[in-house]
């Protein structure tokens, strides 16, 4: 995978001169899934695409429904390591990775976590609002926040949700403890995460009248979504003011991740909060009706395209989330790139076009 390496390589995590070497490198990647994985080659001929020849533009590319993921495993070549969606609807994508692809990813985080400041040699404490490590837990968001508390050296890390007999359970004594303590040192705290239980954490400490006053350089990383807690999501300008309220941290020092395990490429927001799309990836808006690409400013499906991974085909993956894709020259940030804005997710049964289409093109596959 030349093309991959020669992508993954870009200094400028959001250096968008790179558009022809994306597209060559998909062309590169689309050659290697329709020659290792059947499936993904009945679902090309279904839409049409018989050779990378016939793919012009990203929005060209063969799309595969991350529901479909859900229900079927698909596998494109021998891999390294393994990671699954959360499976909060029931069921769960699988996902695999080779040792290049995890090169290309390795590449990706540290250029983009420098070019917003994130990677620093300065230890600090880290509180993870998620799973603590546990070998029954596969899930990527469990990885990636794992992983995630290697940008800084960790002096200590502390984990919300511990496994217990009767599965993970959340701990917010512990961390209302550990805070008491991290409050009287030297080193900045890192809160990581997901956004539902960081803000349950403000939350508990405002009803009990408890603030705290982080050392300097403090920050709070949100990735993962709320996941089952959609209902009870806090608007952006709430959370924000809570967490000044209860640990002294500033907005400027509140980081926003997106991501998914279908398409494993590292959005970090910006100083304004928008999602800047990186050279490594590629987002098409789709018509939920017709499934026609949109012209950025209106609202569709969000199909996520990037040639990461050759393990398993997920070239090019459609989610069930509402986007609007927004023209980089509306951020006051100074990145020229589109950015990204989810206005909300449409439940399966919405998705009509998208679950009859995938239906169709693959009849004989085994789901």
């Amino acid at each position: 995978m030349k093309l991959r390496r020669k992508l993954f390589s870009s200094k400028d995590p959001y250096d968008f001169s790179k558009a022809e070497i994306f597209l060559d490198a998909c062309r590169e990647n689309y050659d290697h899934l329709i020659t290792h994985c059947d499936d993904y080659k009945k679902i090309s001929e279904g839409l049409g695409i018989r050779s990378s020849k016939d793919i012009n533009r990203p929005s060209d590319i063969p799309v595969i429904p991350t529901m479909l993921m859900k229900q079927h495993d698909f596998r494109s070549g021998r891999y390294m390591v393994m990671a699954t969606s959360s499976g909060t609807s029931g069921k769960m994508s699988h996902v695999r990775f080779e040792f290049g692809a995890l090169m290309a990813a390795l590449k990706m985080s540290i250029k983009v976590t420098r070019y917003h400041g994130i990677m620093t040699a300065k230890p600090c404490r880290y509180i993870v609002m998620g799973y603590k490590p546990h070998r029954s837990n596969k899930t990527a968001v469990a990885k990636t926040a794992y992983l995630t508390t290697f940008l800084a050296p960790a002096i200590s890390r502390k984990f919300i949700l511990k496994h217990t007999s009767d599965g993970y359970k959340p701990d917010f004594e512990s961390i209302v403890e550990a805070l008491k303590k991290y409050e009287k040192g030297r080193a900045p705290v890192r809160f990581m995460g997901f956004p539902s239980y960081t803000f349950f954490l403000f939350r508990l400490l405002e009803e009990r009248g408890l603030s705290f006053k982080l050392p300097k350089g403090s920050k709070v990383m949100l990735g993962g979504g709320w996941k089952q807690f959609y209902q009870e999501a806090a608007d952006k300008d709430t959370f924000y003011k809570l967490a000044k309220k209860t640990l002294d941290i500033d907005e400027e020092n509140i980081v926003e991740f997106f991501g998914a395990v279908e398409h494993p490429i590292l959005y970090t927001d910006c100083a304004f909060h928008h999602f800047h799309v990186p050279v490594y990836s590629n987002i098409v808006i789709r018509d939920p009706d017709t499934l026609e690409p949109l012209e950025n400013g209106q609202t569709g499906l969000v199909n996520l395209i990037s040639p990461l991974c050759t393990a398993t085909p997920i070239l090019s993956v459609m989610t069930d989330d509402l986007g609007i894709l927004h023209d980089g020259s509306e951020c006051p940030c100074g990145v020229k790139s589109p950015y990204l804005e989810i206005v909300g997710r449409v439940a399966p049964e919405d998705i009509k076009t998208c679950a009859a289409g995938a239906a169709d093109i693959l009849k004989g596959v085994k789901v």
